[in-house]
């Protein structure tokens, strides 16, 4: 499960080569919904909030990984059985295919709406490089239904160094946008290890009605026409032909694909859904328990005291599962200290 395969040549290619794809965010609306039952249904720890969510006075939320942010909220006064749910690519790209459509089969049976996905087309070996698309769309080589284009330049000011470039057609108040940018550069200057075996990211983002119509595809469609919907609808959004930009409208639909998009579009056809393997690290956990919950802490055991702590830390480990021991393996590794960097009160 997860994984989708054509032929016996894919059998053989490993995830760092090639074309793949995964679902990079997913949020959904359910009208009527229990939320122990959402969250038995999505799984991970989920605690809650001291604040509100996208106008929903009760959340909770959920922590995966580094990146990984799961938040629930609740108790609208309009209608205060109704919960909204966001995902974010840290926690539903590392779902296998079994899992994902379980996820969507019971949002739509619960006449749920899907409210945002993201899907990640990955050309892994960077045979298209972001300046090439660029230069095609400067050159009025693009074909597009959107008159929105821009490009945002990172870098890292303090090394000097460049960290990537990303190309947005398209705007984040419609319904689909297309994000195409260097995810190895990316993932690079965020110190993953495992940053060289990444391309170039070509990422939709869907919303609302699209969003819904491309949940219910991911759903109903089997693996080879999955992905030829895919392509369908990026190239429904952006096509790279070889014309001008002074050329007519019937012209540019009419002239032949730029050889490079020929080329990438036909190994997305191919592409295999992929479940992404992000491994917590150590450093990360305390970090961010130091960050979070300290303030928290100190005053559960200002009001309870020390005895509590400890027979809190005792009823944790009854919880832990293979994620906690994972991480438990990692203690014979050198950890970085955390150091709390108190400001004085004035």
């Amino acid at each position: 499960g997860g994984v989708y395969r054509t032929d016996p040549k894919e059998e053989e290619m490993t995830v760092s080569g090639g074309f793949t794809q995964t679902i990079d965010w997913l949020a959904f609306t359910l009208p009527k919904a229990e939320v122990a039952d959402v969250i038995t249904l999505i799984g991970g720890d989920w605690f809650q909030s001291e604040t509100g969510f996208r106008g929903y006075p009760v959340a909770q939320l959920m922590t995966e990984g580094k990146t990984g942010v799961g938040k629930l909220g609740t108790g609208a006064p309009r209608n205060p059985k109704e919960v909204h749910v966001d995902l974010s690519a840290g926690i539903v790209s590392q779902w296998d295919e079994t899992k994902l459509k379980t996820v969507l089969a019971w949002i739509f049976a619960q006449k749920g709406h899907v409210t945002r996905i993201d899907v990640a087309l990955d050309d892994r070996e960077a045979t298209v490089a972001v300046e090439t698309v660029r230069q095609a769309v400067e050159a009025g080589q693009v074909v597009s239904r959107s008159k929105q284009f821009k490009v945002i330049q990172a870098s890292n000011h303090r090394q000097g160094v460049r960290t990537g470039e990303t190309l947005y057609f398209g705007s984040r108040e419609s319904q689909s946008m297309l994000r195409v940018y260097d995810k190895r550069l990316e993932l690079q200057s965020r110190g993953r290890e495992d940053a060289a075996s990444y391309g170039v990211r070509w990422e939709m983002e869907f919303k609302q009605d699209r969003a819904q119509a491309c949940a219910k595809a991911l759903l109903t469609l089997d693996p080879e026409d999955w992905r030829a919907f895919l392509v369908g609808v990026l190239r429904s959004y952006v096509d790279f032909r070889e014309t001008t930009r002074e050329a007519e409208s019937y012209e540019k639909y009419r002239a032949p694909l730029l050889a490079w998009w020929e080329g990438l579009t036909e190994g997305f056809r191919r592409c295999r859904l992929v479940v992404e393997r992000i491994q917590q690290r150590l450093d990360d956990v305390v970090a961010w328990f130091a960050h979070a919950l300290s303030p928290m802490l100190a005053v559960v055991v200002a009001c309870r005291g020390d005895q509590f702590l400890t027979e809190m830390i005792y009823a944790g480990t009854k919880r832990w599962n293979q994620k906690h021991y994972a991480l438990l393996k990692q203690r014979k590794k050198v950890v970085t200290p955390y150091v709390l960097h108190l400001k004085p009160r004035t």
